[in-house]
């Protein structure tokens, strides 16, 4: 079962090991990332971070959506963590969850700072008026204690 699905191109740090992790009761962490599943190192050091009693899987983008839809996620309470927008909206349009967290996306150069934390140019608007148009809830939230903002809001201001 799919608690949460988040944009946050650090992938696996303080805020999501621990806070969303705790916070969502969440028992194994899927990080999807086309570039990391490369990246033996990078692979390995991610492995390290993960909290105790959590499992954590690092797949491309094809291969998530192949295992969602298999099922054989199912047993776990399972937060995606997704490296960019692009691969979190790919992976929603093919399994049809209706909520993404904009967690962290990084300044790039022509990119607008929106929040501290989300950095968007007119190809994210594209993705994210696209998602919305699908029904597909966006809100930006750093860590759970906070309030959820509505991503929508910005869609103009790029």
């Amino acid at each position: 079962m799919i608690k949460m699905i988040r944009v946050d191109y650090r992938l696996l740090h303080g805020q999501v090991a621990f806070s969303w992790t705790q916070a969502l009761g969440a028992d194994a962490l899927l990080i999807v990332s086309d570039t990391v599943k490369k990246d033996p190192l990078r692979m390995k050091a991610l492995r390290l971070a993960k909290p105790a009693g959590t499992k954590v899987v690092i797949k491309t983008c094809d291969e998530a959506i192949e295992q969602i839809k298999s099922g054989i996620t199912d047993k776990y309470k399972l937060f995606v963590i997704c490296e960019t927008l692009p691969i979190a909206a790919k992976l929603v349009e093919a399994i049809g969850e209706k909520a993404i967290n904009l967690g962290n996306m990084p300044y790039k150069d022509s990119k607008k700072q929106v929040t501290k934390s989300i950095f968007i140019d007119h190809d994210d608007v594209e993705i994210m008026q696209k998602l919305v148009d699908q029904g597909v809830e966006l809100f930006i939230q750093m860590v759970p204690t906070e309030n959820k903002i509505d991503a929508k809001k910005f869609l103009k201001e790029v």
